[in-house]
């Protein structure tokens, strides 16, 4: 395993995150008939350990947090937590009613704490805004955020999914009020969906602040032929959101892919990851794992590298793409 540090701090983690949106149970809130109960989420969590990934991602909203339960006493029971980095987000509605949803200050030290104890930890080392709150001033939201780390709940923060006009902002912020700041952003990034270059990859460059991209695989388009389905590809859908109406432009990058896998003697998989670790400033894609061998050939891609003409060769096909995940 590699190891690099989280952005502009001290902080090491994996280059490869275990994401576990698909571990939980569905639910009303949550429909997503794909994902795994716990049995089967115990032993992928701790192959990942096992493959000396320390890097873990959940969040509240996902199956209504049993996702963080889940994965809390899986770590709990497999895992020394000093040497784990636990990442868990915060916006999405977790009850019906006013204050259920978005980044207030009431709503964030609401769901923190709820989410330490479905955890069953006193801390988490990042703290992520999982989208945008568009109803409340982002000084509230960064104060919240600052206080919270204040407080020892959280370590570090990040965020997820908006426009970089808006991460400025709030970096600018938490600067200016010498509030903490963001130490990552957790954005949509992989061979079929390159909006991000245009304005958040240079933005973070600069900033020193850590990538670490959702839907590395594209929900798994990239992984296999074209016409092959999945019950997840079959009932995903944020998924179809995601992806369906670019399918068209898309499936030639899909085509280079199996292409160059094929060259090089190794699963798709491995082409789209080495694709993405070679892209500044990416620390550490989130691979959403339901399977082990799904973890294996991740931690595997490590080992592969692509020349320049191999990266022209996959990113020559792609067209704009409309924005996709902000909103």
């Amino acid at each position: 395993m590699e190891y690099v540090k989280l952005g502009n701090t001290g902080l090491d983690v994996s280059r490869i995150c275990l994401g576990t949106m698909g571990y939980g149970v569905p639910s009303e809130r949550w429909p997503q008939k794909w994902v795994i109960d716990e049995e089967k989420s115990r032993p992928i969590i701790k192959k990942a350990l096992e493959l000396g990934i320390n890097f873990f991602d959940t969040a509240n909203v996902y199956s209504d947090g049993k996702s963080e339960e889940f994965v809390g006493r899986a770590l709990r029971d497999f895992a020394n937590r000093d040497e784990i980095v636990l990442a868990t987000k915060v916006h999405f509605p977790m009850h019906d009613g006013p204050n259920g949803i978005g980044l207030s200050r009431k709503t964030i030290m609401s769901e923190i704490d709820n989410s330490l104890k479905r955890l069953g930890t006193d801390y988490v080392d990042l703290y992520i805004t999982h989208r945008w709150d568009y109803n409340t001033p982002i000084e509230e939201t960064m104060e919240a955020l600052h206080d919270v780390v204040k407080a020892g709940k959280a370590r570090y923060i990040g965020a997820s999914a908006m426009y970089a006009w808006q991460f400025q902002k709030a970096l600018h912020v938490a600067e200016k009020n010498g509030w903490t700041k963001f130490v990552s952003m957790q954005n949509h990034l992989n061979l079929m969906y390159r909006e991000e270059e245009r304005e958040m990859l240079p933005l973070c460059k600069e900033e020193k602040i850590a990538v670490t991209p959702y839907s590395p695989l594209a929900s798994g388009r990239l992984t296999r032929d074209w016409s092959e389905t999945t019950l997840r590809s079959e009932t995903d859908q944020v998924q179809k959101t995601k992806y369906d109406a670019t399918a068209d432009t898309d499936q030639l990058i899909v085509e280079r892919v199996a292409e160059l896998a094929e060259k090089h003697g190794v699963p798709r998989s491995h082409i789209a990851l080495a694709w993405l670790l070679q892209k500044e400033p990416v620390a550490a894609p989130i691979v959403g794992a339901t399977k082990i061998s799904h973890l294996e050939d991740a931690v595997a891609a490590l080992s592969v590298s692509l020349t320049p003409e191999d990266v022209s060769y996959l990113e020559e096909p792609y067209v704009p793409h409309s924005i996709v995940g902000h909103n």
